[in-house]
């Protein structure tokens, strides 16, 4: 059943939005309307100029779906909309038996940021999700506008903010992003943070080679992740993964301008989670400072990083294809002289093929404190202009299996 009119919250009616009804059993003795609700955000103020600041009308209509019954879609028309203040969408409204069932944001338009990288403050994001459960997005561009900021930063004029997030989900589940675009972000593009199960597929995120901190992905604290079929090219990780991450899933996914995918940098304070089961296949890497990278502060810690598999990975002209650093200390700061605490265990590199833009395709600086142990090399074939390139241990044991080349340096335990 279709309808133009909808009772909304307070008693009133709103005009333009449609709904569907359907029987919903709770029990064999119960049964309810399952109202399916679609709002638009142009009927709620929204207006696709680029410029009438379309903030309020998102928060209106995130309130109307989150207080409906039954699923709810939040359709963005196409055109673009400028929202010009954290905008901020809380989930701790929407936790009743009768309205928790699910909300999909569907984007056909372009969210726009502030040009002025000021107008946003020191907010962490600029568009937030927090505690939400059975949230959808689908399609959509936001662009964060971030190159003014970018410009503060790589002038070192001193008195730059460190930059606004552009999408982020906290303390949330049950979370699909699908064939979102994500351009120009002021600092990390997608942060999902203290989640469980998340899917993000058909991503493409993109800022220039040179933007500082413009992470795609960030992953921490999180578990069951799946980031799939997409494309990612910033001045910083393409998937970054930080403490607290289990079982996470990278498939598909091609990286380039950026620093590669990163485990890390883990370590830096005494108490921090560790990160655990990460499984990144079939990535092809272009031009990137990184390939696949795990990375530690030479100072003590009780974090560690285990069971890991980099598996069916192509290298296209890498500064550094497979590398572990556990020796990462920006400027010299806290922690020269000191060893990484940080235990590393249990790392598989499978079928890595490809070249390297240095001489040294492998590179292991693992802690004298706590060495890297069971690492495992099967068939890697990495070269340097088109050459043999070479490879670099310290304290890593394992075994190499297969065709290694550069020669495989760790030492042997299995």
């Amino acid at each position: 059943m279709s309808m133009k009119v909808l009772p909304v919250m307070g008693g009133g009616w709103m005009v333009g939005m449609n709904i569907t009804t359907r029987l919903l059993m709770l029990s064999p003795s119960i049964l309810i309307l399952a109202i399916i609700s679609t709002y638009n955000v142009v009927s709620l103020g929204a207006k696709p100029d680029r410029k009438t600041d379309s903030t309020n009308a998102f928060v209106l209509v995130w309130n109307e779906a989150c207080g409906s019954i039954g699923k709810s879609t939040i359709y963005v028309p196409k055109g673009t909309y400028f929202i010009g203040s954290a905008l901020k969408f809380s989930g701790r409204n929407c936790e009743t038996i009768f309205n928790n069932m699910g909300i999909t944001l569907r984007i056909e338009g372009t969210l726009l940021a502030p040009t002025e990288y000021m107008a946003l403050g020191n907010v962490t994001h600029w568009i937030s999700f927090e505690s939400v459960v059975g949230v959808t997005i689908t399609g959509g561009l936001l662009d964060g506008q971030g190159t003014s900021l970018w410009a503060c930063k790589s002038n070192a004029y001193g008195n730059c903010p460190v930059g606004t997030t552009s999408l982020g989900f906290t303390n949330s589940e049950n979370i699909v992003i699908n064939g979102l675009r994500s351009v120009n972000s002021q600092l990390f593009h997608v942060v999902i943070n203290g989640c469980e199960n998340v899917k993000l597929q058909r991503l493409k995120i993109m800022a220039a080679g040179k933007s500082p901190n413009t992470d795609g992905i960030h992953v921490q604290q999180s578990n069951n992740v799946e980031i799939t079929h997409s494309t990612i090219g910033t001045g910083d990780d393409c998937i970054s993964i930080g403490a607290g991450t289990t079982n996470l899933a990278i498939h598909k996914i091609l990286c380039g301008p950026g620093h590669g995918i990163s485990i890390g940098s883990l370590g830096k304070s005494w108490d921090e989670a560790g990160v655990e089961n990460v499984t990144v296949t079939a990535v092809v890497l272009k031009g990137t400072q990184n390939g696949v990278r795990i990375k530690s502060w030479g100072r003590p810690s009780n974090s560690y990083v285990k069971n890991v598999l980099f598996k069916a990975i192509k290298m296209d002209v890498v500064q550094n294809p497979i590398i572990i650093d556990q020796n990462y200390c920006p400027n010299n700061i806290g922690c020269p002289g000191q060893d990484s605490g940080v235990k590393i265990s249990n790392i598989a590199y499978e079928d890595i093929r490809g070249s390297s833009a240095t001489k040294v395709a492998v590179k292991f600086d693992c802690s004298p404190m706590y060495r890297c142990t069971n690492i495992t090399m099967e068939n890697v074939r990495l070269t340097y202009n088109q050459d043999l390139a070479t490879s670099s241990c310290n304290n890593a044991g394992g075994t190499a299996l297969g065709v290694i080349q550069p020669t495989s340096c760790i030492v042997q335990t299995g």
